[in-house]
């Protein structure tokens, strides 16, 4: 016989079918069990072997010998589908159980959560049944095998198999239990499913609520007569259903088993002529099922903004009205639709401010907890996500009920992802019975919840004839909501798309969106299902690709790939610990870095780039006339509108604070205006080219993400008229005593280590590694430049200095510097920098200057106090910012460029004293300081031998390359390039005593 690790056609054996009754008498079984881990499942566990293992868990987080192992496209093994590697690790879980006494004469199910990759259950030495998919529960009914007293419950979990090469997402392969495992008890009549549909009429105030009960029996004959009762408090009187005969079940038949016939129709007379009728049908009649239809006036609609939920009371009642059983779920009342080109909720053109999002926990793996579900939300609600994409399988039940609860739009993805064999396994007959049992019971567990918009039929798995049987299922399943599949629209966005009612691209560029939009072609709504790859110093461009979004018909958004870094806790021998990626545990294959892409760190610490959504995602766009002081307000024109918030502003000139106020936030929504009068605003307000307004929008009440008070976001805007030049530095000399360049054209000033040099490479990020860019450069020897003096002269007090600067490729940059000493005891830089036309594509253009040691306290007035670049920007505040040059590294994972701040007026360093030096700029410049030589962060390793240096280095830039996302996705825009031409900047250097 086959086992069934390797028959792809065996979904499940004994499994019970999904529902979407939440079963409230439990017995949990989480905890500490007995645990072995063997090498193969062909092995049997020593009886002398036995360890422990929490569960939930995975085995691969807790000391064992099989680690995780990070891979992305590739299976982490050879071979071709169902094939199986022979070092299979297998976990046996065991462990010994009593139910209640209370239970001894009722129905008990045992449910298991999620496990990797399939598992096969026994109860007392009877085998139970067997499950395959790792992120949709399994229930088993146990009644018969339960004896009085103990109870041994074994759950064999087997790692690699044929499922594994459906469940290629990119992702920590690991193995376990990796959710809650309990039994529940019901009564022999019991709720065996509960479908909601809370729709809306178009007044958007009356619900139209439809609601289809199963009533399963289980060794009983079904008798017209039972009764379900449903209710609203509030809302909607109790109503009543009744069966009148046994009707077939809401789930697809995946096995007729006998238990399933007993109680069919009186027609039926014996066992033979059951199957027969059962197969003719297609379903066995052996449930009861009522149906209710009602109107509920007055209800409060659900939306990601607005999450109003209504409590709906069940009750289930026997023909003699006893008391069966009882349940409540939280229902919602919203429509979702595609009309036309865009995607409606409750009949609003919304924009999906999206994140992809894995479950991940940088110490258990794959085990989360509600308290760290509800973290993720809450602080995606925090930087203005109103989206999540289930990637790449359903979350954990809980999952749903908290963004139900806070508001946040979710599409729903099916545990499919054939990425290593895309182009075949969706068309193999074999792995059709996959498709469809992970894609509806992902339907039928979660289709009550109101957050869910979409469903998804998975990810990169290529679109074949299997996508397209489970489509028909879940179109005739679900009409309530539009269907989601990137592989189906991948090569033709004009395409029939029968299978997608989105077009939803991965990783397009802004430019092709954009022209599809504007074709005339388009047929469906656009949304991103993966844009803006965040991987390292990364999600350049984010504010044109939102600029495009909001100002063109038809693109709505998506999401970014992704919400975490997953970088692992790995204890190191001499006991420190960091951030694991693949390899980093002997993983081989592995596919290095490329899992830490998210917008926070493992800690759920926000990366730079997350500020800069949270700007972008803001729900006002402001104006300002200078003219008459008066400030514009437009709420943009998918919320619901701006009464829950407040407004602090204040406007600087030069960062010095001039005027500040505060007002409630007017109570405009839907692209509607209002303008309030800015009072007490000097007249020079106009005059000056460093003049902002920043404005800070704070929680005006309680809400459930955030407390009265807290900042929702910030923008900031210029509100001076006068033009910025090129003559903010003041380049006042004569009087200097003191020689600033000597006759072989070193500069000299006491506060330098060494003399300014030209730098035209930068440690490159991910998206410079990845897209071949740093590659590129190290081909044109940018960091590996040498200077030749080609002549000196004075003028007085002036030093002309031309050097001739060689790459390692031999290409010559000629750069001229003009140099005087000021009267204070400082000095002024001219530069001019020549870029041949050989080098097209540059990492910056700009000088490296190493102070003297101590210069450890820095304030700056630029954009701040994050983390900005010429392409992601648009969330820095332009101030007075003050910090330390350690604060100012960014850790990520990987080390990168990092630590750069756009629009730069002038820095200040200083010692403890207070002492130290202060650099101005001719225009607003791109300015970095550090501790670590930038060189010495080129290294490909994870942990390179960072060169510590006592001097901070300052990196002064007159351009630098954006950012992009080049790792995954578009490289940055050509407005952000740097290429040939010649740079003009001017510096100046005083000291601070």
């Amino acid at each position: 016989m086959t086992p069934p690790w390797i028959s792809p056609e065996l979904v499940s054996w004994g499994r019970l079918p999904m529902h979407a009754v939440p079963h409230d008498e439990r017995l949990s079984l989480d905890g500490t069990w007995r645990f072995q881990l063997l090498r193969r499942p062909s092995d049997r566990p020593d009886d002398d072997g036995w360890l422990t293992a929490a569960v939930p868990g995975c085995w691969t987080r807790q000391e064992t010998w099989d680690q995780p192992h990070y891979t992305n496209i590739r299976m982490p093994f050879p071979g071709l589908p169902p094939e199986i590697p022979d070092l299979n690790p297998t976990g046996v879980y065991e462990r010994t159980f009593r139910v209640p006494r209370t239970w001894s004469s009722r129905r008990v199910v045992l449910h298991v959560g999620a496990a990797e990759s399939v598992m096969l259950v026994r109860v007392n030495d009877t085998d139970v049944g067997v499950s395959k998919d790792s992120h949709l529960a399994a229930e088993f009914d146990v009644t018969d095998v339960l004896r009085r007293g103990d109870n041994v419950l074994r759950i064999t979990v087997v790692k690699w198999s044929d499922a594994t090469y459906v469940e290629d997402q990119d992702q920590w392969w690991h193995g376990g239990i990796t959710r809650s495992v309990f039994l529940y008890a019901t009564d022999h009549a019991y709720l065996a499913d509960i479908g909601v549909t809370c729709g809306l009429d178009d007044d958007l105030r009356t619900g139209r609520l439809s609601l289809t009960v199963d009533i399963g029996f289980a060794g009983i004959v079904p008798e017209p007569g039972w009764i379900i009762e449903a209710a609203i408090p509030g809302v909607l009187p109790m109503v009543r259903g009744m069966t009148e005969r046994p009707g077939p079940p809401s789930w697809p038949l995946a096995t007729v088993t006998r238990r399933q016939i007993v109680g069919g129709p009186a027609a039926v007379a014996d066992e033979r002529d059951a199957w027969r009728e059962a197969h003719r049908r297609e379903v066995p009649p052996a449930i009861g099922r009522v149906t209710i239809d009602v109107r509920v006036s007055g209800v409060e609609p659900w939306s990601a903004e607005s999450p109003s939920l209504y409590p709906l009371e069940l009750a289930l009642r026997s023909p003699a009205g006893d008391l069966v059983e009882r349940t409540t779920l939280q229902v919602g009342f919203r429509r979702v639709e595609v009309r036309g080109l865009d995607l409606l909720v409750n009949g609003r053109r919304i924009f999906i401010r999206g994140v992809n999002r894995h479950d991940f926990d940088q110490h258990t793996g794959r085990v989360i907890s509600a308290d760290s579900m509800r973290a993720d939300l809450i602080q995606m609600k925090h930087f203005g996500f109103n989206a999540v994409r289930a990637s790449h399988y359903p979350n954990d039940p809980a999952f749903l009920d908290l963004t139900d609860e806070l508001g946040m739009y979710v599409i729903d993805e099916a545990d499919i992802e054939s990425h290593a064999f895309q182009s075949t396994l969706c068309d193999d007959p074999a792995y059709l019975g996959q498709w469809l049992a992970r894609v509806s019971r992902m339907a039928i567990r979660d289709r009550n919840h109101p957050s869910i918009i979409a469903w998804s039929l998975g990810n990169e798995s290529g679109h074949g004839a299997n996508h397209e049987a489970a489509a028909a299922w879940l179109r005739t399943f679900d009409p309530s909501r539009p269907l989601h599949y990137e592989g189906a629209i991948r090569w033709d966005w004009t395409s029939d798309q029968r299978i997608s009612d989105l077009t939803c691209p991965m990783y397009p560029q802004l430019a092709d969106i954009v022209e599809h939009a504007r074709s005339g072609l388009q047929r469906h709504p656009l949304v991103m299902c993966e844009y803006s790859h965040a991987m390292g110093n990364s999600n350049g461009t984010l504010a044109e690709h939102w600029d495009a979004i909001e100002s063109t018909p038809g693109l709505q958004g998506g999401f970014i790939w992704e919400w975490w870094d997953h970088g692992l806790v790995q204890r190191l021998p001499d006991g420190s610990t960091r951030w694991a990626y693949g390899g980093d545990f002997g993983d081989e294959p592995n596919d290095g870095d490329f899992c830490t892409d998210g917008l926070v760190w493992p800690d759920r610490t926000p990366k730079p780039a997350l500020w800069e959504h949270r700007a972008l995602a803001a729900p006002v766009t402001l104006a300002f006339d200078a003219l008459t002081d008066r400030l514009t307000i437009t709420a943009k024109p998918d919320v619901l509108d701006l009464a829950w918030l407040t407004v602090e502003w204040e406007a600087a000139i030069g960062g010095d604070v001039i005027a500040s106020g505060a007002f409630p936030a007017p109570g405009i929504g839907a692209g509607r205006s209002a303008v309030v009068t800015l009072e007490r605003l000097p007249n020079n307000v106009r005059e000056s080219a460093d003049a902002f307004l920043t404005t800070r929008w704070r929680v005006a009440r309680d809400l459930r993400w955030a407390p009265a008070g807290f900042e929702a976001f910030a923008l900031q805007i210029p509100i001076g008229t006068a033009h910025r030049g090129t003559t903010s530095v003041e380049v006042a000399h004569g009087g200097g005593t003191e020689v600033v360049a000597d006759d072989d054209g070193t500069i000299r000033h006491p506060l330098l280590a060494t003399t300014p040099v030209l730098s035209l490479w930068r440690a490159p990020t991910d998206n410079d590694r990845i897209g071949g860019m740093a590659a590129a450069w190290a081909t044109a020897g940018l960091d590996r430049l040498e200077r030749r003096l080609v002549s000196f002269e004075r003028h007085g007090e002036l030093a002309l200095i031309v050097d001739a600067v060689t790459t390692g490729a031999g290409l010559v940059v000629s750069h001229e510097r003009v140099v005087w000493p000021r009267p204070d005891g400082g000095l002024t830089v001219e530069e001019s920098v020549a870029i041949p036309h050989g080098l097209a594509d540059l990492a910056r253009v700009g000088v490296i200057l190493e102070t003297v040691p101590g210069l450890e306290a820095v304030t700056w007035f630029g954009t701040g106090p994050h983390e900005t670049y010429p392409d992601r920007k648009r969330s820095g505040l332009v101030a007075i910012h003050r910090s330390t040059v350690a604060e100012q590294t960014v850790p990520y994972i990987r080390p990168q460029e990092n630590g750069g701040h756009a629009d730069v007026r002038w820095l200040e360093l200083r010692d403890a004293d207070g002492r130290g030096l202060r650099l101005a700029f001719d225009r607003p410049l791109q300015v970095s300081t550090t501790h670590h030589r930038a060189s010495a962060l080129a290294a490909a390793t994870h942990h390179p031998e960072l060169v510590p240096a006592p001097e901070t280095i300052i990196h002064i830039d007159a351009a630098h390359r954006g950012l992009g996302t080049a790792s995954c996705g578009p490289d940055t825009l050509p407005a952000y390039l740097v290429g040939p031409g010649t740079y003009r900047w001017t510096w100046t250097l005083t000291g601070i005593r």
